[in-house]
């Protein structure tokens, strides 16, 4: 049984993740493409600020279905929040991932290991990698 076409976000509680929800989103409507909500956390919401609560997910559940699109949320606590992110791509057999990144500092940019890179260099299919406006 074949899927509809699948769409990955990485989506963290912050602008970096509205942005590339609000991308993954649209391409989504565009394509008739199943979105698949990836927010993932090492810890608990108390520690991790990118980690939405509960009632957040549920809201921007209901916003994406009221939307009109079909919509899978994988909200959980994990050992790694890239492979995370990969292994939902794969089981979903994406076509494509959306990840929010953020400008790094000189010293930042020296430092491997951020989700995003990990994502984008192991990723099986396409990344698109989006930044808020401005």
């Amino acid at each position: 049984m074949s899927h509809p076409a699948s769409i990955v976000v990485a989506y963290s509680a912050d602008r970096y993740g509205e942005a590339a929800l609000e991308h993954a989103a649209g391409l989504a409507r565009k394509d008739g493409a199943r979105l698949v909500v990836v927010n993932a956390t090492l810890g608990s919401s108390l520690v991790d600020a990118r980690f939405a609560h509960d009632a957040d997910i549920a809201a921007l559940r209901d916003r994406l279905v009221a939307d009109g699109l079909e919509v899978v949320v994988r909200h959980d606590v994990v050992n790694d929040v890239a492979d995370a992110v990969i292994a939902a791509a794969d089981q979903e057999q994406a076509t494509l991932i959306v990840v929010g990144i953020r400008h790094r500092t000189p010293v930042g940019k020296l430092l491997l290991g951020s989700v995003a890179q990990r994502i984008i260099l192991e990723a099986q299919c396409p990344v698109l990698a989006v930044k808020p406006a401005g």
